[in-house]
């Protein structure tokens, strides 16, 4: 019996060392880091999963907000596709009603359009953000809690 649980720790061992150590693996599932509170209201974390990536030329950011969480009006200087990973959003472009994003939703934003996103009055909501490479956002308004309520009761 001991020679057949030295056996098995042997054979274990050999096969977690024998993992190939170059690949560089991540993953989405990761929390991330608690953003710094400017440029939203209420909680956020963030996930760099693809980030300045000159190869791939995009990167890739999984968010999660807690509940009654809003990022301010904000435009990008390329397109940006969000992919609702869980959760309930508010999602709305400059001179467009806002709508309601569910789990499994996937939404395009185009190029320097306008636009906020957030957590639902109730939900947390987390999900990936696609977006250009070396294009940084532009903040040009604040998503007052006044106006994110009036969205809520709207919504």
């Amino acid at each position: 019996m001991k020679k057949s649980i030295l056996f098995l720790f042997i054979l274990a061992s050999a096969s977690v060392f024998s993992q190939n150590s170059d690949y560089k693996v991540s993953s989405y599932l990761a929390e991330g880091t608690k953003a710094p509170n400017t440029h939203y209201i209420g909680e956020a974390w963030l996930n760099a999963i693809i980030h300045n990536d000159d190869e791939l030329g995009y990167n890739i950011t999984k968010a999660t907000f807690k509940a009654n969480s809003t990022l301010d009006w904000h435009k990008h200087g390329s397109a940006q596709v969000l992919i609702i990973v869980s959760g309930e959003a508010y999602y709305q472009e400059r001179g467009n009603e806002p709508v309601i994003l569910k789990k499994g939703d996937i939404i395009k934003c185009e190029k320097d359009i306008e636009h906020w996103h957030s957590s639902t009055k109730l939900s947390d909501v987390t999900y990936l953000a696609l977006y250009g490479g070396g294009q940084p956002t532009t903040w040009t308004e604040v998503v007052t809690q006044k106006y994110y309520d009036k969205v809520a009761e709207k919504l």
